[in-house]
């Protein structure tokens, strides 16, 4: 099972960390606690987990003792020390005295936490990911079928790189995919399968509007530009802005919400009172090409407090879904093609429609388009691509008579990141807006995409999935009547006070917490 999580929620065991009665030989220069002399000339240090323990008035230390229940016992000690001379040396014992014991209550690590905790965990511990798996999912669907009064209505939100991922698999077209899973999902008691394109929409409609806005009060707010957009999720690209560069960093980033979580927002939000039903009644499941995409929907700031519930239930990713074909021996070739749902997708007739640009989202290029356009009255029609030092760090700029107007860049890939974060703290970033990926190549090679199979080359197949995602006809986000129609009826207008609240979010600079385990090695 752990096979098919990402390194970021995969805890696995690690050859550099102290695991439990482990014995750490010291020379006699250096003594740690809890010591005890085995030969005039060592001397050991006994390792126990690193755990949170009460610290109480006195002199008294604390040892962890796991017991076989693996129940964990703090056992409360007082320590004597005993000097003893040998030689030219000066060496020392410490005896331990029982000052009690009481049984700790068992920690459980949730998702929300790796957002909070500023560290890594690096323990071999199980840890149980009790409500981002296709597992979870399953549980649901059945417990539907078990009551007839706890119902829940079973929404899936499906992302365009994962449709493309699974069709790439089966030899089949991304909408042939898309029918298919449809087909699927509602055999197994899913209400409703949703496309993300169509909330994607929303995200690049509010990233051009928010740039040309930053980019007017450029020079009254020194910190509007260069706004840096991304869908890539809390984990990847914003979790390593909150955690590592804090203020430095975060007001350049938009605040516009990743399709995903504006999905969250509308099927939470007004689909359900269009259906008559309170947010807690619906269980909306995403199907995502990144593990991280698990962490993005456990945030804080994507719960609903009145409601009690998070905008997004679950999170699968493509090879999950896979999992489940396989968990229920289906080919998805053999699947029956369903009818595409077209409340909340972008569909023209029987196949489904994307967007022009990256297939990250194409984020830098609708705002590009935009801005020059609104900020300057320049048509573009066709942008051309300068690569820099590889083919994730690329340029695109606006000239006119020989002045650079717009100066934008695309970012994937950390190695990337981290240069630009380089040119930032030294005052050298020369753009207006920088489309930032934590994935190389961008979300079609994200960490959840099914894997090259055996004697598959793993380039031919992101190309396969690349050509078959490019392969969906391109739609303006401004043509799109149906959302243009939800701005009013749903957020009652551009702009307005509803749309910011329900379209965009917030960051938060994480303290770093001051101990050991936050060290760099």
């Amino acid at each position: 099972m752990a096979s098919h999580f990402s390194g970021v929620l995969q805890l696995t065991d690690l050859d550099d960390f102290i695991t439990p009665s482990q014995v750490i030989q010291f020379n006699n220069t250096g003594i740690n606690y809890s010591t005890k002399i085995l030969s005039e000339d060592s001397v050991y240090c006994e390792c126990v987990k690193p755990v949170k323990v009460e610290k109480k008035q006195g002199k008294s230390v604390a040892k962890i003792q796991i017991e076989e229940d693996g129940s964990y016992i703090q056992i409360n000690q007082v320590g004597i020390k005993l000097y003893k001379i040998h030689q030219t040396k000066v060496l020392f014992s410490i005896y331990l005295l029982d000052g009690g014991k009481q049984k700790l209550e068992k920690a459980k690590i949730t998702l929300n936490d790796c957002l909070a905790c500023s560290g890594c965990i690096t323990s071999a511990e199980s840890v149980l990911i009790t409500q981002q798996s296709h597992e979870e999912l399953f549980r649901v669907l059945q417990h539907n079928k078990a009551s007839e009064t706890e119902k829940k209505v079973v929404v899936v939100s499906v992302s365009p790189q994962s449709r493309a991922s699974i069709a790439a698999r089966y030899g089949l077209s991304s909408t042939e995919a898309g029918r298919r899973l449809t087909s699927f999902f509602k055999g197994l008691g899913v209400h409703h399968v949703f496309d993300t394109t169509f909330t994607r929409t929303f995200s690049l409609l509010e990233s051009q509007r928010e740039f040309v806005e930053r980019f007017q009060r450029k020079e009254q707010d020194n910190k509007s530009l260069p706004m840096m957009t991304s869908a890539c999720p809390v984990q990847g690209w914003i979790c390593y802005a909150e955690k590592t560069h804090g203020d430095l960093i975060l007001p350049y980033i938009s605040t516009t919400r990743s399709p995903q979580q504006m999905m969250g927002s509308l099927v939470k939000g007004y689909f359900a009172e269009q259906q008559g039903l309170s947010p807690q009644q619906i269980y909306h499941v995403a199907v995502m090409p990144c593990y991280d995409k698990k962490l993005e929907a456990s945030r804080s700031d994507f719960h609903m407090n009145e409601a009690q519930t998070r905008e997004v239930d679950c999170v699968i990713t493509s090879g999950e879904v896979q999992l489940m074909l396989e968990e229920k021996n289906v080919s998805l070739s053999d699947v029956e093609p369903a009818p595409l749902d077209t409340v909340f997708s972008n569909v023209n007739g029987d196949e489904f429609l994307s967007h022009a640009g990256s297939s990250s989202g194409g984020y830098l290029h609708h705002v590009f388009t935009y801005a020059a356009k609104h900020l300057f009255g320049e048509e573009v029609k066709e942008l051309t691509y300068k690569t820099l030092k590889n083919k994730d760090f690329q340029e695109v700029t606006l000239e006119k008579d020989g002045v650079v107007l717009l100066c934008f860049a695309s970012t994937y890939g950390f190695r990337n990141i981290q240069n630009l974060v380089q040119k930032f703290k030294r005052g050298k970033c020369p753009y207006h807006f920088v489309e930032v990926m934590a994935c190389p190549s961008g979300c079609l090679n994200g960490g959840g995409q099914l894997k090259a199979l055996p004697g598959q080359n793993p380039k031919e197949l992101l190309q396969k999935v690349e050509e078959i995602y490019r392969a969906e006809r391109s739609m303006v986000p401004e043509d799109n009547t149906r959302v243009a129609e939800l701005y009013h009826s749903w957020l009652h207008s551009v702009g307005e006070e509803r749309a910011k609240e329900l379209l965009h979010t917030r960051y938060h600079t994480v303290e770093k917490m001051k101990n050991g385990l936050t060290m760099k090695w």
